[in-house]
């Protein structure tokens, strides 16, 4: 079949997964309205966060740790405007109720999952991850002309890099170390899915520790690579109609792209379809009640490449997922911190700011502006 026959089939199969559309986020109403409703849906999941405390695992703490430092960011930009006090009063009752949850899931990881705990700590720790400085925008020319299959990726192997960079492999480890064969890991190129977002999370992790020397020197270069590549398996997602199995690459992408400091992917769509996701009951994200398993062998192919089971993944009895829900609501904290940080102006957004260029992107691989269409994305990316 042709790419634009395929392209037909996935739109023609990909039905409207949402009864609703948001307003639009250039009005004070707007954005209200749309603020309101990812705290609904912050709240629900932090009541079964609570619910849940000792089950859920280090990765699932991880989510509620973004999402707290991105409350904490959306904070700072309401208290400037008195017109966003009620909002701004149900944010503080987020954040008082959040805080001593993630201060009590130590006690519990200790007993769950030691050995992981020791290794992964200082990312559940306040203060580790920090929002980022300027917006940068996708360059579509860095997206790899095809992916290479995941079958090679090995979580473990991933873990020992992250842990090395970190200095926690050993007590005499010092932070911001890597070997060779970490190295090139973790700059393979043609990586895809889960292979493709700890590519990013290692540059991501070097960034909050304050890695600069070495291969670290041109970290902004592979941010800028990784992402333009998590962004074009997003698209593929939204193309499939956002399939269950695509579903928590997919929120994990615009998780570690959007702390990373891009904001093309707070789409107004994409979050339209997040919010649809959450069950109501229970609070959580994970799989739908009813999911058809049966999809087209295209868009199989298409899953092949966004598709691979986490190793550590906490999967409840009704269908939560402790990491489905985290990266649910670390995007969507970082969805409310962009639309706080676009305050309206004469009635449009305002511009973001593009990261400066660094030595190692004068090659060329310096960021450009995405084109986006504006009714499609919000926030910064305006």
């Amino acid at each position: 079949m042709s790419s634009m026959g395929l392209l037909l089939l996935l739109l023609l199969l990909a039905p409207p997964l949402w009864p609703f559309s948001l307003p639009p986020p250039d009005t004070p109403e707007g954005k209200a309205t749309i603020a309101s409703l990812i705290l609904s849906v912050l709240e629900r999941a932090t009541s079964f966060l609570k619910k849940r405390l000792p089950e859920i695992n280090l990765d699932g703490v991880v989510g509620f740790r973004v999402l707290e430092v991105h409350l904490q960011g959306v904070q700072a930009q309401w208290a400037q405007d008195p017109q966003l006090q009620p909002l701004s009063l149900r944010l503080g009752k987020l954040q008082r109720k959040l805080a001593p949850l993630l201060h009590r899931t130590i006690v519990y990881l200790k007993l769950s999952d030691p050995e992981y705990l020791r290794e992964f700590q200082p990312t559940i720790q306040p203060g580790f991850w920090k929002l980022p400085r300027v917006w940068s925008h996708i360059n579509a020319s860095m997206v790899y002309p095809t992916f290479e299959a995941q079958d090679s990726f090995s979580e473990e192997q991933s873990d020992m890099c992250l842990a090395q960079l970190l200095g926690t492999r050993m007590a005499s480890s010092q932070p911001c170390r890597l070997s060779d064969s970490c190295s090139s890991l973790m700059t393979t190129p043609g990586c895809s899915g889960y292979c493709l977002s700890h590519q990013l999370l290692f540059f991501l992790f070097a960034r909050m520790k304050g890695c600069t020397n070495g291969l670290f020197h041109q970290s902004q270069h592979y941010m800028n690579l990784f992402c333009a590549n998590m962004m074009d398996l997003n698209q593929r997602a939204e193309a499939i109609g956002y399939a269950y199995p695509t579903r928590d690459i997919f929120m994990e992408n615009i998780m570690f792209c959007g702390i990373g400091g891009f904001s093309d992917f707070y789409k107004l769509r994409w979050l339209e379809a997040i919010l649809t996701w959450q069950k109501p009951q229970e609070g959580c994200f994970g799989r739908p009640d009813a999911e058809d398993e049966k999809l087209p062998k295209d868009i199989q192919h298409q899953q092949h490449y966004l598709i691979r089971v986490k190793r550590r993944e906490k999967q409840f009895a009704d269908g939560c997922s402790s990491h489905n829900t985290a990266t649910a609501v670390a995007a969507m904290g970082g969805f409310l911190y962009a639309l706080a940080q676009s305050p309206p102006a004469n009635g449009e957004l305002r511009q973001a700011t593009p990261a400066p260029p660094t030595a190692a992107d004068m090659d060329g691989s310096m960021p450009a502006i995405h084109q986006e269409n504006k009714t499609h994305a919000f926030g910064p990316s305006f």
